[in-house]
Parts: C-alpha cells; structure tokens; sequence
C-alpha cells in the first residue's frame, strides 16, 4: 500500500488548503483513513479520520468546525479541506491508512500500519 499525500504550502492566517492523499495498492473504501500532523519539536497528532467503515468522521477538536475530511472512491483519493487556518495550524501532515484498526484507537498514531510521506503546511500570521 502507498500513500501519496500533496497540496500543503504556505497560506495566509484565515486562509484555506486542501490536502489530498492518494492511495495505491488497496481500495481506499475498504478501511480507514485519516490525516495527522507534526510540527517541529511535537508530537504526531490526530487531525481528522474515516473509520473503517466509512460512515463516520472523527476530529480532533482543534480543527473540529474548520476541518473537514472526505473522499472520493472513484479516484481512490481522501482530502482534507482546511478552512480558517491559524499559524498554530503550521505542520507537516501524513495521510495514514489502516484495514485494521479499530474506533477507539483512530486517534493514536501506532495503530495505523501505512503512511504517506508528508506535506507541509505553513501559515503565516
């Protein structure tokens, strides 16, 4: 399984990006997926996920009402819509997915076994 994650850079505080992460080598409706980032001297948190039904949405509260998490199983693509972005937001964000994971552990960044390599969000204040 790859994950390509793209779509960071640099924005403006208020300002909005959209990430996508697209999946090859397993059919992206079958399992979840969800998005975490890291800034510099942190640790990785949870951003925003499908569970591995696909039927609910998970958020972080940090992003919760800012956020907002789909996909698109024809392309075999999750995005993460970021609206209202802050200068707290400014991280490198991962695309994960995972067949095996469970609801409660979809926060915790050791429960999910593929990863995407990255991209960078920076938001000036």
């Amino acid at each position: 399984v790859q994950l390509q994650a793209s779509g960071g850079g640099l924005v403006q505080a208020g300002g909005s990006l959209r990430l996508s992460c697209a999946v090859s080598g397993r059919t992206l409706s079958r399992g979840a997926v969800g998005w975490f980032r890291q800034a510099p001297g942190k640790e990785r948190e949870f951003v925003a996920a499908f569970g591995r039904t696909g039927s609910n949405e998970y958020y972080a509260d940090s992003v919760k009402g800012r956020f907002t998490i789909s996909r698109d199983n024809a392309k075999n693509t999750a995005y993460l819509q970021m609206n209202s972005l802050r200068p707290e937001d400014t991280a490198v964000y991962y695309c994960a997915a995972s067949t095996s994971i469970i609801t409660s552990s979809l926060r915790d960044p050791r429960y999910w076994n593929n990863w995407g390599q990255g991209t960078q969000v920076t938001v000036s204040s």
